[in-house]
């Protein structure tokens, strides 16, 4: 993972570019979650955060060291993790579809 230091000028821009949305507004500066970050592997050949970093303060967090697997992993796990919530949200406005068609039905079979 990668880690923003006390070197950042709360500029806003690396928070937007980061596909995982692990870059948030700490107490003082930026901050970037671990567990979130993949060094944007799955999504670019680069950390976008440091790409557009102004001030060169994004270094690798020693902290939480990661090989490129693990990172393709947490990566995977994460698109898993997002298509389900997806998955869900279709299943239940589907079921929503459903019931609001099978009312509908009755309506107009007693309306009839």
């Amino acid at each position: 993972a990668l880690k923003i230091t006390d070197e950042c000028i709360n500029c806003d821009v690396c928070e937007p570019v980061c596909p995982n949305e692990a870059i948030y507004f700490g107490e003082l500066i930026y901050e970037i979650n671990p567990d979130l970050c993949t060094e944007c592997v799955g999504h670019h050949d680069k950390p976008q955060c440091q790409l557009f970093c102004p001030v060169d303060c994004i270094p690798l967090d020693p902290n939480h060291a990661e090989t490129q697997e693990q990172l393709m992993e947490k990566y995977e796990r994460q698109l898993l993790k997002k298509t389900q919530a997806i998955l869900n949200k279709i299943c239940y406005y589907t079921a929503e579809v459903s019931w609001t068609v099978a009312a509908v039905e009755v309506f107009v079979t007693e309306a009839g």
